[in-house]
């Protein structure tokens, strides 16, 4: 019935044992529940709270959208009432000639009934009626593109979330291997040390370099458990859950520029902002209409029935149809129709100039983004040479310092360099990655 509901069909088709991991979840005590993308995913969509929201706010709009509400239906109204009176009455009649009758009752009743059913049918109002239905028709599909909007921003700020869970963990993979190269360099200096061949200064130094790294290592582990956090929050997951992540991160490199500008124009919000010029049109349309005349027809069957207990005409009855037809046509009201259609009129202009300043927002947010994702795919080969490199440069001077040719101090030097070239290598593909949900966000090309 409505577009915004295929954006749940693919989860609704999933199997229902799937559905059921998906939705009722649940992690106790140290076991951890292995979560991937695409049921991160999917969980987000279906536990959403602003997804919920906005189809609320369809379902409302959705309400609203009917020829009734727009006034193209007939309205019927049936209406009675019934009024018993006690009344004194003192009457005199014309008997002819200089006499007269007089009747004088003290506490007569009289009853009084009146009801009816009547039918009004709006034939023409300047085209009010077709106007406000298109834009209430309008409303509706722009409420539906607030949902794919919303949409495209879950699953962007998902897989952004994912991704940075699986780079922490990545950093806590790099410090291990250095530990693992710290216990190495300790246990050479003390077999060294262990024959004379080494110093206290040399077997401090070791030490404290693993030391150091077990302490990083703690404080990395604290980040990946917050960014684990942020991730179940973004679930509406219990956030005391305990979640594991196994991933690695994979850039498409195949996005074209021109591609993504062009698809611009299916993103929801400039969608739905193109959609509101309409609406704003519209408005003025209707607000126009009521300079028109307007025409009506009206029918119905009419009741009425009076009876008194005394006095000149102690029974009224009639009843019958009744047809006709109503014209109305304004002259003057202070030129507030007119004025209201001005009002319309500058707020058309409004929207376009909002449409605009976001599809110039857009297409700045793009382009930099694009300029961001194609730099780092530029750099990700040199980084990965680099890491590789570094690799070979611990191996090599740690070799070297085995035979006592290389110094502590080179052997450190040379652990940094693989720690930061495998720190670039990380934060250059998370930020290709990032760039490329950004790129796909905007053009509305997110898959789930």
């Amino acid at each position: 019935m409505k577009r915004y509901y295929k954006a749940f069909e693919q989860i609704t088709r999933m199997k229902p044992l799937l559905i059921l991991f998906s939705v009722m979840i649940s992690f106790t005590g140290a076991f951890a529940q292995k979560l991937e993308l695409k049921d991160a995913i999917n969980i987000a969509l279906k536990n959403s709270l602003d997804i919920e929201l906005a189809r609320n706010y369809v379902e409302q709009r959705d309400v609203l959208n009917s020829y009734g509400i727009a006034g193209g239906l007939p309205v019927v109204v049936a209406n009675a009432t019934d009024n018993e009176q006690i009344s004194n009455i003192n009457q005199k009649y014309d008997a002819g000639g200089d006499s007269a009758r007089v009747v004088t009752t003290k506490g007569a009743n009289s009853n009084t009934l009146n009801a009816g059913i009547t039918g009004s049918l709006l034939l023409f109002n300047g085209m009010r009626v077709v106007s406000t239905k298109k834009r209430l028709d309008q409303l509706e599909q722009q409420g539906e593109q607030y949902v794919n909007s919303q949409v495209q921003n879950i699953i962007a700020s998902v897989m952004t979330n994912y991704f940075d869970v699986v780079r922490q963990q990545y950093y806590i993979r790099v410090i291990d291997q250095s530990i693992e190269l710290a216990k190495q360099t300790l246990d050479i200096v003390k077999a060294q040390q262990s024959v004379g061949l080494a110093n206290n200064a040399n077997l401090y130094q070791a030490q404290l370099d693993l030391n150091n790294l077990v302490q990083v290592k703690e404080n990395q582990q604290l980040v990946i458990q917050q960014a684990k956090t942020e991730m179940l929050r973004l679930l509406t997951l219990k956030t005391d859950s305990t979640i594991h992540i196994q991933d690695t991160i994979v850039v498409d490199k195949s996005i074209m520029l021109d591609a993504i500008l062009s698809n611009l124009t299916n993103n929801a919000d400039i969608i739905a902002a193109d959609q509101q010029v309409r609406i704003n049109e519209l408005i003025v349309r209707e607000t126009a209409a009521q300079r028109y005349p307007s025409v009506s027809v009206n029918g119905g069957y009419n009741y009425a029935r009076n009876q008194n207990a005394a006095g000149q005409v102690l029974l009224n009855q009639r009843s019958g149809p009744v047809i006709g037809v109503g014209l109305s046509i304004p002259i003057y009201n202070g030129s507030i129709y007119r004025r209201q259609q001005k009002a319309a009129e500058i707020e058309v202009k409004n929207a376009e100039l909002q449409k605009g300043v976001l599809v110039r927002d857009y297409t700045a947010g793009a382009v930099k983004s694009y300029q961001a994702y194609a730099s780092n795919i530029i750099q990700l080969e040199t980084a990965r040479q680099n890491f590789k490199l570094s690799q070979d440069l611990v191996s090599l001077v740690l070799q070297r310092f085995q035979l006592r040719q290389a110094t502590i101090l080179e052997v450190s030097q040379a652990q940094d360099s693989f720690e930061r070239s495998a720190y670039v290598l990380i934060n250059l593909a998370f930020s290709a990655k990032s760039s490329e949900i950004e790129l796909k966000r905007v053009s509305n090309q997110l898959a789930f």
